[in-house]
């Protein structure tokens, strides 16, 4: 009998994530979600929902559209917030906000709230939440200004203007957590439940 390998849509367009579904075998397929994040992140404000529960909210709400579209599919839905204290992080639009991003995270800890969701059919089957925490060093401004102009724009591609698998690294005085939730999915929760679900092979 041949092993049981099944497509799963990602609803997503993050090369991130493909990247770590498909590195661990998944066949996947990435599907642009048709929501705006910002829009319904908006009535959220003020309410005292944490950076935890919008991270889960925003990936329920791709996974969710995307598999009304696909409804024989399981579908993947990540999201991720940063927070320090009581402010959410969103990706930088340009240099300059990332510039203001590193500032404002130089010398202090902050969160790395991940989130996946399993839909099929419209519905959510399963969601997971895990969080990492990120202490930066202290940086000198003129540091980060060289560091921005060596890595480029690929600052503007995460919420806190880094990526950890590349030379993000140096920003940082420790870590705590999963590398896999740092880089944009709990991984091994997920392919623990696709395995459950009979979705991959066990």
């Amino acid at each position: 009998m041949p092993e049981k390998i099944e497509t799963i849509i990602l609803a997503s367009t993050s090369p991130f994530r493909r990247k770590l579904l498909e590195n661990a075998g998944l066949l996947v397929r990435p599907v642009a979600p048709g929501i705006d994040e910002r829009a319904l992140e908006a009535p959220l404000k003020g309410t005292g929902v944490s950076p935890v529960d919008v991270a889960r909210i925003l990936a329920e709400a791709k996974a969710v559209e995307v598999s009304r579209r696909h409804p024989g599919a399981w579908v993947v839905g990540g999201d991720q917030t940063l927070s320090l204290d009581d402010r959410i992080f969103h990706k930088p639009t340009d240099m300059e906000g990332a510039r203001r991003h590193l500032l404002a995270l130089s010398g202090r800890t902050h969160h790395l709230n991940s989130a996946v969701v399993l839909a099929r059919g419209g519905e959510t089957v399963w969601h997971h939440v895990e969080t990492a925490s990120m202490t930066m060093r202290r940086l000198d401004p003129g540091f980060i200004g060289r560091h921005l102009a060596r890595v480029g724009e690929k600052a503007l591609a995460s919420v806190g203007a880094y990526q950890v698998e590349g030379e993000g690294i140096q920003l940082f005085e420790r870590i705590e957590g999963d590398y896999f939730t740092i880089v944009g999915v709990p991984l091994l929760p997920l392919l623990g439940k696709l395995r459950d679900l009979g979705a991959i092979d066990g």
